[in-house]
Parts: structure tokens; C-alpha cells; sequence
């Protein structure tokens, strides 16, 4: 089965799938994600966030429905498993999981070593991804000396080394203080810019909103929305209804607009943004917000 959709990357289209212990994973889920595209997967811990993962790069197969990758329906023999995980890798959440080797170099070796590439261009490779994640010059550190925050930069390495053209990233901000959060966010710019499609999980809404193009919210099982970031404002109720408040950010921007502080088509989807935003419109005459509080 063939799908035509040309920017469409990657579909799961009605897929079930249930736990040897007769616990729900997928319920009926359906989400698309688009060629180029950042996408955020937010949702209480049981939602099935990390199954969709799985079923992204075959490491769960559905039950009923249909996964698609770039318009055909996933090949589940040896073979097709092989071509859909060294287009689609994915980082665990617990980087400990998907280290392995004894240094970062053998570990970020193994991918494109594993898909038999010449030892020329499996250096290439290497090189290239470790640059990207800002790790060249722990080439030869051994993992287990690494930061946590370093040791999710090498699981990315490990991923890139294999050049996907989609990243899957579960929590990946989990764990990291505000410093490497910077530094994980800085890579994911770079990847973006490099044409990678990027789908993380997070419980943070205020960075879903800061980040993503898309946001997909998971509920028992289900992907019950699918919408662009910016209209992540008029999505209250949808929100609630899954127990998710809605971004800080929106919060203080109707706060401020009922006070005539922000016109009412103000959008800012970042605190720094919204403060950058304050001080232009200070500047054009509106209220001083100091005398509105």
C-alpha cells in the first residue's frame, strides 16, 4: 500500500497494538508527520507516547492499522527493518540504554560500521556527527566518564552517524539542568537546518509551544489532535481535557492584553519574546507596564 502525500515523511493510520499482558498501548492512533517539520508528543506518562515511537522504526509491529514511510507501508522482513532504521533513529530517554562501547568514538561506530559501509566513509560519517553535536574533542573519552547531558549528545551522534531523515528523541530535555538544555536545544537547530525531521516527547508545554511547528497530543492510547504550535492558544479546552495546562506564555499574554498592556493579535510564543514585545510597545506609547500592576 502506497500513500501520495510528497512533504507526508512518515504515517500510522488506525494502528492498535496491545501488550502481552493485555495492557493498551495504541488505541486506533493515526498521527502524520511531515518532511522537514519539528513535532512535539505531549502527554500523560501512559498516554502511548514511547509505543508510537517504537512502531516509527519497527521495533513494535501494529496489531491492526498501517505505519507508512515516505508514502509505502513498512516492510517488516530482516531487510525492510534495515533500509526503515537507517532512515528513522531514535534516542531512549535514559542515554545509558544506547551506550555501549568502551569509548565515544566505538560507540558512535557501531551504526554506520553495522550497515557495512567501507571504513573510509563510516569516518566521514563519524566525524561529521560529532561535530554536530559539539563532541569532537571527546572522540577518545570513555563513556563512562561523560555528563549525562554529554552522553545524550553521543546517543545523537550515534543516531546522525547513520544520517536519518528522521530523529525520534523520547524526553530528551529530561535530566539536563538549563545549561545543557541550551546546548541540546542548539543541536536540534543545527539538525533542523540540515533538512532532519525532528519528533521528541516531552511533559513540558511551555517548551512544546517555544519549539515545535506541530504538536500531537496523546490520550489512552490515541493521538486525539494534531495542531500547528501557534494556534496552541485557542486549544484550551482540548488541553484541559487531557489534564495539560496551557503555556505560561498564553496565560500572561491575555492577562496583559485584558489590561491593555499587548494589542490582542500579539503572539509571542516565548517568554523572552514576550518581553522583547513589552518593551517595543512601551516604546510606541502603550501603558508602562509597571503602572498596571
Amino acid at each position: 500500500m502506497t500513500r501520495s502525500a510528497d512533504d507526508l515523511l512518515l504515517e500510522l493510520a488506525q494502528v492498535c497494538f496491545r501488550y502481552p499482558d493485555g495492557s493498551r498501548g495504541l488505541n486506533d492512533c493515526s498521527i502524520a508527520i511531515r518532511r522537514g517539520s519539528r513535532n512535539a508528543l505531549i502527554g500523560a506518562n501512559g498516554s502511548g507516547k514511547t509505543t508510537l515511537f517504537q512502531q516509527c522504526n519497527g521495533l513494535l509491529r501494529p496489531q491492526s492499522g498501517v505505519v507508512y514511510y515516505a508514502g509505502e507501508a513498512v516492510d517488516y522482513r530482516r531487510s525492510g527493518l534495515r533500509q526503515l532504521r537507517s532512515k528513522v533513529g531514535m534516542v531512549f530517554q535514559n542515554p545509558d540504554r544506547q551506550l555501549f562501547s568502551a569509548n565515544v568514538l566505538e560507540d558512535v561506530s557501531f551504526g554506520p560500521l553495522n550497515l557495512g559501509l567501507d571504513i573510509a566513509t563510516a569516518r566521514q560519517r563519524v566525524s561529521a556527527a560529532l561535530q554536530a553535536v559539539g563532541m569532537t574533542a571527546f572522540a577518545d573519552k570513555p563513556v563512562h566518564n561523560l555528563s549525562f547531558g554529554q552522553k545524550k549528545r553521543v546517543c545523537i551522534a550515534g543516531v546522525l552517524a547513520m544520517e536519518p531523515e528522521l530523529l525520534i528523541l523520547d524526553e530528551p530535555m529530561a535530566g539536563l539542568d538549563h545549561a545543557m538544555q541550551e546546548d541540546l536545544l542548539a543541536v536540534l537547530e543545527n539538525l533542523q537546518a540540515r533538512g532532519i525531521t525532528l519528533l521528541l516527547a516531552t511533559h513540558d508545554i511551555d517548551f512544546a509551544y517555544a519549539w515545535a511547528d506541530q504538536i500531537h497530543l496523546m490520550v489512552a492510547g490515541r493521538c486525539s489532535a494534531s495542531l500547528p504550535a501557534a494556534n496552541l492558544a485557542t486549544a484550551g479546552d482540548t488541553l484541559s481535557g487531557a489534564g495539560l495546562p496551557l503555556p505560561g506564555v498564553i496565560e500572561l499574554q491575555c492577562r496583559l492584553t485584558k489590561l491593555g498592556v499587548l494589542p490582542s493579535d500579539a503572539g509571542p510564543r516565548k517568554i523572552s519574546d514576550l518581553l522583547a514585545l513589552l518593551g517595543t510597545h512601551q516604546g510606541n506609547g502603550m501603558p508602562h507596564f509597571e503602572r498596571m500592576i
